[in-house]
């Protein structure tokens, strides 16, 4: 499926639940999605390393452990990344505000990432949100 059917499908389901987004603010969601679902990927780790905050100032880092051939030694580095969650959320607080709705941002890799609904949202109820995944 395109990028712009998916975009298409978010937008209708967002209207089954009474919510009169315009296609850009329905793209704008489905976007900021997968950015924070790829974003819980990297957290969890990936090949590459994985993405962790520093405690002082909260930027964010890809942590890397490199071992060499032949050697017992392992080197580890970060390096400081785009902050694209920070982003994704200033993106989707944004849309929200101006369309009256709460968001939730699941931060499980293994499912959708953001949530949106007309009444709160919480851990125990995210779920009665409508997924801004298709």
């Amino acid at each position: 499926m395109s990028a712009q059917s998916e975009t298409w499908e978010l937008k209708a389901r967002l209207a089954q639940r009474g919510i009169d987004a315009t296609f850009i603010e329905a793209n704008i969601l489905r976007r900021a999605q997968l950015t924070l679902r790829r974003w819980a990927v990297g957290e969890c780790g990936t090949r590459n390393g994985c993405i962790s905050r520093d405690d002082e100032t909260g930027r964010p880092y890809l942590e890397s452990f490199i071992q060499f051939p032949g050697c017992h030694n392992v080197s580890n580095y970060r390096v400081i990344i785009a902050d694209l969650e920070t982003g994704a959320l200033r993106r989707v607080v944004d849309v929200c505000e101006g369309l009256g709705l709460h968001h939730y941002h699941q931060g499980d890799p293994r499912g959708c990432a953001l949530y949106v609904s007309k009444k709160p949202l919480t851990h125990g109820n995210y779920y009665n949100g409508v997924a801004c995944v298709v």
